[in-house]
């Protein structure tokens, strides 16, 4: 399997990619904190399967373009995901999406269905189905902290101790070796790359993006994490925002599930994918 990056304009913007295999498109879409390189052992699995797995770096993820002006609403972020899948010339592509790449893929699923054959999320269950609680809040009390100009400031401190701190939060039976966010530190030392990351926090406002107001046609799995802070049951509340089929897959681990337990996850996610072949 090739590493070497290559690139693609979409969206106004220059994407920088990891490519796999020959196929049918599968969008591997990385979130935070996190790169590209999240989605090694997957690409691998779907490239042995007969699948074209592409993981893009983000908006504002090196090599990925900085955009010029700030624009990391989930909105914007699901039609770079739409402008990828047809720049990339395979359309309908099924996109798989974790943490933000899940916000932009159910932004994308909603904005431009024609351009996905299947919605795959992993560790967030759709935006407008989630109500607020004290436990909830406090669960993701790093909105809080990453939304304000003075993360740029202190994020970087200790090597960037608090990206380990978040990884060790969020799937708490987890016990990654010091390597594990080493990709992502990399990107956030050029400050240019961690204020964009730090963007799509700023972005965030108390009502929904418009394409969160829309109910998703496109066929949809869901995959849950036992550990996460965000439990199973959240997925299954989550029914009422889908038109078309959907199901929860629930798997062992916390909210890098596809990082923790990568053969288990990979297996599952094949057995999704055969109804697009």
């Amino acid at each position: 399997m090739s590493d070497d990056v290559r690139f693609v304009e979409a969206n106004g913007l220059r994407f920088g990619y990891l490519e796999s295999g020959q196929g049918p498109l599968v969008l591997l879409v990385h979130g935070f904190p996190d790169t590209a390189y999240a989605w090694d052992a997957t690409r691998s699995a779907l490239a042995a399967a007969g699948f074209r797995a592409v993981a893009p770096f983000t908006r504002g993820y090196a090599p990925t373009a900085v955009p010029q002006q700030e624009a990391y609403d989930s909105d914007t972020l699901g039609r770079d995901l739409i402008a990828l899948v047809r720049a990339l010339g395979r359309e309908p592509a099924v996109i798989v999406g974790h943490d933000w790449g899940a916000s932009a893929a159910y932004s994308a699923a909603a904005l431009g269905p024609d351009a996905l054959s299947l919605l795959v999320t992993i560790a967030i269950p759709h935006p407008a189905s989630v109500t607020p609680t004290p436990s909830l809040l406090w669960a993701v009390r790093h909105f809080f902290a990453l939304n304000r100009r003075s993360a740029l400031r202190w994020v970087p401190d200790r090597d960037f101790a608090y990206i380990d701190e978040l990884l060790n939060r969020w799937s708490p039976n987890w016990h990654p070796g010091p390597d594990e966010a080493a990709a992502v530190k990399t990107i956030f030392r050029n400050p240019k790359n961690l204020d964009a990351a730090l963007g799509y926090y700023r972005a965030l406002r108390p009502w929904p993006p418009s394409s969160h107001k829309m109910k998703i046609g496109v066929p949809t799995v869901s995959f849950a994490g036992d550990s996460d802070i965000m439990p199973p049951a959240a997925y299954e509340r989550a029914r009422s925002r889908f038109t078309g089929p959907y199901e929860v897959v629930q798997m062992p681990g916390g909210h890098f599930m596809h990082r923790e337990h990568p053969d288990v996850f990979n297996e599952k996610l094949l057995r999704v994918l055969e109804r697009v072949r």
